[in-house]
């Protein structure tokens, strides 16, 4: 329990980080491309989900995984991330009808953060 308890931690602290990219993406993306939410949070999806593939892999499960980065690694990891994407989105797409933006990007954020870890450590980083 103490293991998954400090995974967890080590995944929130790389989350945090990911989770200042994926915000400064979003509102670039809404400033620049589209008025899209969800075209704007797919980009930022997209270059966060590189970033925690590769924190994730060297700080968060590097005792379980033990492996090198791998392009087939990226993917499977990219794929499970969708979970916490759509759980993301769809949560900021709702709250934003109620909420200041920021704030149901924050709470998309945080229910994300519960999909990805659940789900990364399930199907990738699992100890071989």
């Amino acid at each position: 329990m103490y293991a998954v308890l400090v995974q967890m931690v080590r995944f929130g602290l790389v989350g945090f980080v990911n989770a200042g990219v994926d915000a400064t993406i979003f509102f670039l993306a809404l400033a620049t491309v589209t008025n899209s939410l969800v075209v704007a949070n797919t980009c930022a999806w997209i270059v966060a989900v590189t970033g925690s593939y590769v924190l994730n892999s060297r700080f968060t499960f590097a005792t379980d995984s033990a492996r090198p980065l791998r392009l087939a690694d990226y993917f499977k990891f990219a794929l499970t991330q969708v979970g916490g994407f759509l759980a993301h989105t769809t949560v900021l797409v709702v709250t934003a009808a109620y909420l200041p933006l920021p704030l149901a990007k924050l709470i998309g954020i945080g229910v994300g953060f519960l999909v990805n870890f659940t789900l990364a450590r399930t199907f990738v980083f699992h100890a071989r």
